[in-house]
């Protein structure tokens, strides 16, 4: 808004400066010619003065008497006034007044000379009058000009006209100086020499053309002044003489009275000088008039500036107010479609069911109404096309979640029709399996059954990036150490994989040991895919609590800081499904199992090398189990024995085939059968394992030392399962395959209470709409899995 406003005023107080910068220049000139016409008028009254003193120095030189003394004395007096009074209006004159400064100084200067010339007007005897009178008329001259320079540059004609107007009436004075002095040499020489009517006639002359000027250039008021200075008994004696001066022949003396003469020309320049006067007093008063009018002007400029920034202010302020409100209201409408109605709307495209938006409709629906609404000027168009762009932002965002959705239903139906497929495969490998008798084809088998399992997972990760659970319906937590062993049965390197320090008291909740196996099985397999092919990868699960940490460490080259903050924010945020997803879906898979199990999976540097993942499972995710129902895994100790026992030697895991079949089905018993017993006290060897079993039935044929020859047979409710495992070493072949392999009778051989069934826990009623689809997926790979029959897939 500032700058809304701050630029018309700039614009108006530039332009308003000018003004007022022009104005106080006329109003300076103003000034500066009144001060001018006030020096103009003393100058005319010292060029008066002047010529007084001119003619009273040539009566003085032409007749030396004391009464010429005194009368020059007189007007020397009276010349020095009107000099201090001049000098003292020359001083006020501003540096930048439009005069000539030469025509000042050279004026100056004639001043200083009047002393010395004086002097010798006093003292000379017999001094040239022509010469000293010379000196004076130049000096006149000087100040004539002077007041003839003052109308330069004057912009009102009339004020210019009325200051030449005065000037003319200095040279008519002046003309008629020149001609008193030139009559007056005449007589005082005793006859008219031709350069003497030469010099009169000059005059004469000079005075006609100044009085022509001065009517020229004079207004009706001062015309009649003009006419009223020239009547009267001087102007008529004066006329006579003239007269007689013009019919006297050169060479003829002129027979005038000198002081007649002089009397009367005094008379006449006496009338010219108040007419003069009069109109100096005119011309002041026209230059003061226009000082004051221009500076009444220059006021009215003034305040006429400062009602217009006044006003622009306040009409810019009231624009530039309306103008923001309306911006800002544009502006808090596109964030709140920027950073609240788009979001929101793209998260819900981002659930599930998005496939049966209609993105026009959509688009229609979502169209903010709290943008700037339709006008014709510029902010309302902007409106407008923000509108249009949120509606093609929310239209694109509903057709990409279309086509998404559109796309993980694609994966989901493939996935599914692929798993069907698989899940026969592995039908039939368990069936081959379960009569195979030779060790290199079981080992082929084996690998088959393995990767039948990695294409199960595979299809599994379509699932997940479709959007679709993977697990299936169970009703017991899995502990922790039975998730792990599933975990790297779906890898290919599996024999790669060291289990190290396992937790067994903690279990994964039923309804998330699928997803939590998968997840651990992208990550098993990403460790041992790049890295060396004789590495190890080492995995641990610890609980701490609250949650449960397992690391998979591996031995490959690691990663550069940069790559693994690329992968940490990938598992962090997932992106949607897109090719580049597909293109790297293990840990898109990870990032979108671990968001939805509410885990964290970050990637560091390994204690040595390599690199080390580590996924966080939390506490809703995470069951403790009793101590009876602790897992052992083969070649480990439970927590007790590694309490008192030294580290077991490295597990070599010969994962057994468990394609096909659920993880519960393929895991060790639930209970710990193992435990460590002491070693000799004669021997430092590690502690062994016996069977707990034996603790419990040993003291059932434990016999005190006086019944040791007693013969009697011992028996115990064991013996028949005892019996029954025996018979185990001693197969009963009744039947066998074409190729003469004997046929396994499937649970011949189970010792009676070796199985316990477990008890149905109790369900909620609340369903999930995803576990719903799971389990009926799951329905669908389990009627797949019970088929005995072998499925001839080339008529599918």
């Amino acid at each position: 808004m500032r700058l809304i406003v701050a630029a018309p005023l700039v614009a108006v107080i530039g332009f308003a400066g000018l003004a007022l910068t022009e104005s106080a220049r006329q109003t300076a000139r103003a000034s500066d010619l009144r001060a001018l016409a006030q020096v103009g008028a003393a100058a005319g009254d010292l060029a008066y003065r002047l010529q007084r003193e001119r003619i009273a120095a040539a009566d003085l030189l032409t007749y030396p008497t004391a009464e010429q003394q005194d009368t020059f004395g007189v007007e020397l007096a009276a010349t020095d006034d009107v000099v201090a009074r001049y000098r003292a209006q020359r001083d006020r004159l501003s540096p930048d007044a439009g005069t000539n400064r030469d025509l000042l100084h050279r004026i100056d200067a004639a001043l200083d000379s009047l002393a010395p010339l004086r002097t010798q007007v006093r003292t000379a005897a017999h001094a040239s009058v022509s010469a000293m009178t010379f000196s004076y008329r130049i000096a006149i001259a000087d100040l004539i000009s002077l007041r003839e320079n003052i109308s330069h540059g004057v912009v009102d004609a009339e004020l210019a006209d009325g200051i030449r107007a005065s000037a003319a009436l200095s040279k008519t004075a002046e003309a008629i100086g020149q001609q008193q002095v030139a009559v007056l040499r005449a007589i005082a020489g005793g006859e008219l020499t031709p350069a003497m009517q030469q010099d009169i006639t000059a005059a004469r002359t000079s005075y006609t053309e100044s009085s022509l000027s001065f009517l020229a250039l004079a207004p009706p008021a001062w015309s009649v002044w003009w006419e009223q200075a020239g009547t009267g008994p001087e102007a008529l004696a004066l006329q006579r003489m003239q007269d007689e001066v013009s019919r006297a022949q050169p060479g003829s003396p002129l027979h005038l009275e000198t002081a007649g003469w002089v009397s009367t020309t005094q008379a006449r320049a006496a009338r010219l000088a108040d007419l003069r006067a009069r109109v100096d007093a005119a011309v002041g008063d026209d230059v003061r008039a226009a000082h004051a009018d221009q500076r009444r002007r220059a006021v009215a400029e003034a305040v006429g500036v400062l009602l217009a920034l006044l006003l622009t202010a306040l009409v810019t302020w009231a624009v530039a107010r309306q103008i923001t409100r309306r911006l800002r209201a544009l502006r808090d409408a596109a964030n709140a479609v920027a950073f609240e109605q788009l979001p929101a709307v793209v998260a819900q495209l981002q659930q599930p069911g998005s496939a049966a938006v209609d993105p026009h409709q959509l688009a229609r629906q979502q169209a903010s109404a709290a943008l700037e609404p339709s006008s014709d000027d510029e902010i309302g168009e902007l409106g407008q096309a923000f509108s249009a762009v949120h509606q093609a932002a929310v239209r694109t965002a509903a057709e990409q979640a279309v086509m998404r959705a559109n796309t993980a239903d694609i994966f989901i139906h493939l996935s599914r029709r692929e798993q069907r497929l698989v899940d026969a495969v592995l039908a039939q490998v368990d069936l081959v399996e379960r009569d195979e008798t030779d060790p290199d084809r079981l080992h082929q088998l084996y690998t088959l059954d393995n990767l039948a399992t990695r294409m199960g997972r595979i299809n599994a990760s379509l699932l997940v990036l479709g959007g679709v659970g993977v697990g299936r319906v169970r009703q017991r937590d899995v502990p922790l150490q039975q998730v792990l062993q599933a975990a790297l049965s779906q890898i290919e390197h599996y024999s790669r994989i060291r289990l190290g320090m396992i937790d067994g008291d903690v279990a994964v909740a039923a309804k998330t040991v699928d997803e939590v196996v998968h997840l651990l099985a992208e990550l098993m397999d990403n460790a041992t895919t790049y890295s060396p092919p004789g590495s190890e990868t080492w995995v641990s699960g610890r609980s701490l609590g609250d949650r449960v940490i397992v690391q998979i460490s591996d031995e490959g080259m690691g990663l550069s800081p940069q790559r693994m903050q690329q992968l940490n924010e990938l598992l962090a945020q997932p992106p949607a499904t897109d090719v580049a997803a597909v293109r790297a879906m293990g840990l898109v898979v990870v990032g979108q199992l671990a968001a939805r199990l509410g885990a964290t999976v970050q990637l560091r540097r390994g204690p040595r090398r390599g690199t080390l993942a580590e996924a966080t499972l939390p506490a809703t995710i995470i069951r403790s189990l009793p101590p009876e129902e602790y897992l052992l895994a083969p070649g480990r100790l439970s927590r007790r024995a590694a309490r008192t026992a030294s580290p077991p030697p490295s597990y070599q895991p010969r994962p057994e085939p468990t394609a096909g079949r659920p993880p519960a089905e393929r895991t060790l018993p639930a209970a710990p059968v193992f435990r460590p017993t002491p070693p000799p006290p004669d021997r430092g060897d590690a502690p062994t394992e016996e069977l707990l079993i034996f603790e419990q039935v040993n003291h059932w044929f434990q016999t005190d030392a006086a019944d040791g020859t007693d013969d009697r047979e011992w028996a115990s409710p064991a013996d028949d399962a005892w019996h029954t495992a025996a018979q185990v070493n001693t197969p009963d072949v009744t039947t066998t395959t074409p190729s003469g392999l004997p046929k396994r009778e499937p649970q011949r051989h189970l010792v009676p209470g070796g199985v316990s069934v477990p008890r149905q826990q109790q369900r909620s009623e609340y369903r999930d709409p995803a576990q719903v689809a799971t389990a009926m997926a799951a329905y669908a790979r389990g009627v797949a899995n019970r088929r005995r029959t072998p499925i001839n897939l080339g008529n599918k």
